[in-house]
């Protein structure tokens, strides 16, 4: 079954300030491309076989069916529904931060 897969506006301003910081912060403007291929890579990914990475843990997300994969030091969270066949990629965001609190925040 092949799923369609959509960022939310939070996702792209993720994955451009991702780019952005790696370019521009970290002088490393080949790495910022890179980085970027992968993780649009593992996001496009997801249009087979959605529910194959594991529910995040916590409520109210788990609940919600929200699921997450790991692309290098950063983490791709999305919601697959099943009936409609899409993905909807919610957030993108370095794997050091505090999870919980910027789901709460930008994902509401």
């Amino acid at each position: 079954m092949i799923f369609t897969v959509v960022t939310s506006l939070q996702a792209e301003k993720d994955l451009r300030g991702i780019f952005e910081y790696i370019a521009f912060e970290l002088l490393s403007p080949e790495n910022a491309k890179k980085q970027l291929e992968r993780l649009e890579r593992q996001i496009l990914s997801l249009n087979e076989m959605p529910k194959r990475f594991q529910r995040y843990g916590k409520e109210p997300w788990h609940s919600r069916g929200l699921r997450f994969v790991a692309v290098d030091k950063y983490i791709v969270f999305y919601i697959p529904d099943i009936e409609e066949k899409v993905v909807t990629v919610l957030r993108v965001m370095y794997s050091g931060r505090n999870i919980e609190k910027e789901l709460n925040v930008h994902t509401k």
